[in-house]
This record gives C-alpha cells, sequence and structure tokens, in this order.
C-alpha cells in the first residue's frame, strides 16, 4: 500500500530559533495521527508546514494525488497547490472565524467550497449545504443566517462542514476543541470522531490536550523543541511513555 503522505527530513527555522527539525513519518490511509507538545514545541509550525501554509526550508512533503501518485506538494505550481487545498484537503482552524467568511450566511459558507470545484446549479448546491448543516448538527432553518449570530462550538461545527463538503481525503485540524467548554468540546470531539470513520478520512491533528488525542488518533508524535521525541500507537505512548519529557507531560496531566 502507498502512504497518503510521506514527509521526509522537514526544517524550518526562524534566525536561532528551530521550528521543526528533521521531522519524518508516513501517514496511511484511513489514519489519524496526533501531535502534541508544550506551547512553542513545533507542533503548530510542523502543521502549517505540511499545509502549505508555511514554506519549510527543507523537506519533501510527498503526497499520493489522485491522478499523477505520489507528487512533492512543495514543488507543485500555485494553482496545483489550491486546487488541492479545495479537493483532497481541508484545514480546520483553531479558531473558526478564520476558516469562515463571517459576512456570508451558513449555507453560502458550505456552498463555496463546491462552487470552487465547479459546482453552479443553485439548488443542488443548496441541497449539500442542507444535507452538511444537518450532518454536523446545525438545524437547516439557519442556512440564511450568518457565523457571527452562531455560538463558538457551532461555528466550529460550521467550518467543518464546509471543509468536509467537497469529500476531501486527508483534514488538518489545529487545536480544533481550542477555547469550547468542555461540555462543548465532548460533543464536537464526538462529532469528528464519527466523521472521521464515516468516511475513512486520513487526519493529523495538533493539539495540547492528551484527552483529545487518546479519543481521536490512532498514532501519536510528542514534540519538544522542534523535534520529534517519541512516537507511537497513541495508548501505548500514553499509557507507557518511553521518553523523560512524554513521562512529564503525562503526569502532569495525571496531576490536574
Amino acid at each position: 500500500m502507498t502512504p497518503l503522505l510521506a514527509v521526509r527530513d522537514l526544517n524550518k527555522t526562524y534566525g536561532r530559533h528551530v521550528g521543526c527539525a528533521d521531522v519524518s513519518f508516513t501517514l496511511w490511509p484511513g489514519e489519524v495521527l496526533g501531535i502534541v507538545g508544550e506551547s512553542g514545541s513545533g507542533k503548530s509550525t510542523l502543521l502549517n508546514c505540511l499545509a502549505g501554509h508555511l514554506p519549510p526550508d527543507t523537506g519533501e512533503v510527498v503526497f499520493d494525488t489522485r491522478a499523477d501518485g505520489p507528487r512533492d506538494v512543495l514543488r507543485m505550481s500555485e494553482p496545483e497547490r489550491r486546487m488541492l487545498g479545495r479537493t483532497d484537503w481541508a484545514f480546520v482552524h483553531q479558531n473558526p472565524r478564520d476558516g469562515l467568511r463571517m459576512r456570508v450566511s451558513a449555507g453560502g459558507n458550505v456552498g463555496e467550497r463546491l462552487m470552487a470545484v465547479g459546482a453552479r446549479h443553485y439548488g443542488e448546491i443548496r441541497d449539500q449545504a442542507l444535507d452538511w448543516l444537518d450532518r454536523v448538527e446545525i438545524a437547516g432553518t439557519r442556512i440564511d443566517d450568518r457565523p457571527a449570530a452562531f455560538s463558538g462550538g457551532m461555528q466550529q461545527r460550521l467550518q467543518i462542514a464546509r471543509n468536509l463538503v467537497t469529500g476531501p481525503r486527508l483534514i488538518f485540524m489545529d487545536e480544533p476543541t481550542g477555547g469550547l467548554d468542555v461540555s462543548v468540546q465532548a460533543r464536537l470531539l464526538d462529532l469528528l470522531r464519527g466523521l472521521v470513520r464515516q468516511m475513512g478520512l486520513s487526519a493529523i491533528v495538533v493539539t495540547h490536550d492528551l484527552a483529545v488525542v487518546r479519543l481521536l488518533a490512532d498514532r501519536l508524535m510528542v514534540m519538544k523543541d522542534g523535534h520529534v521525541i517519541e512516537t507511537g500507537l497513541t495508548d501505548q505512548v500514553l499509557d507507557d511513555p518511553q521518553a523523560p519529557y512524554t513521562q512529564l507531560l503525562v503526569s502532569s496531566v495525571l496531576q490536574v
């Protein structure tokens, strides 16, 4: 089987500060990878390099494209990367306002991504928007409301609908439950887990919350100072951490 994503020797520095250093891993179809670490560990820098939001200094990000097989995304043309971001890739921001058009209706937010890949029939676009609002537990009666009228949890669910409507194969998530109340987090995590399994999605989830990765991720990478210091099956890493830093990270959560 060909990996969906193969990352090789990815590096990013800011002057003397190391964002990520010599990061290599593979992601398989249908697999969810969690990336954890404290603030400043490099996990968000790595995610943004992978998703094409930040140019790495060196390395390869090879994605198994539908049409041409494995290709280094970093060497694609800008139009090719934009199309990839509208079709096979999706990105869920921590702050949903960063991933939504706040002056466009809920239905319009979902429909825009469909139009970006060529959909033109208004009735079909609206029907798909209604279907996806239902799938993320937003009432169809809210289709013409703007996101500003929604709660934070509803905005995050709308952002998920906007991203998944085109059936991507890989979704990047940056602290998807950050800033939400505990009860809202639990509902969102349950929704995300169901959608990932139903759609056979691969995902890369960055978070500082070990409960999030335990629920969502098949495999886990622990980062510190830009380096990957431990990796393995999620339960294995969390229940029997080997690196002293990972042990400290896990024990600090258990003591809270």
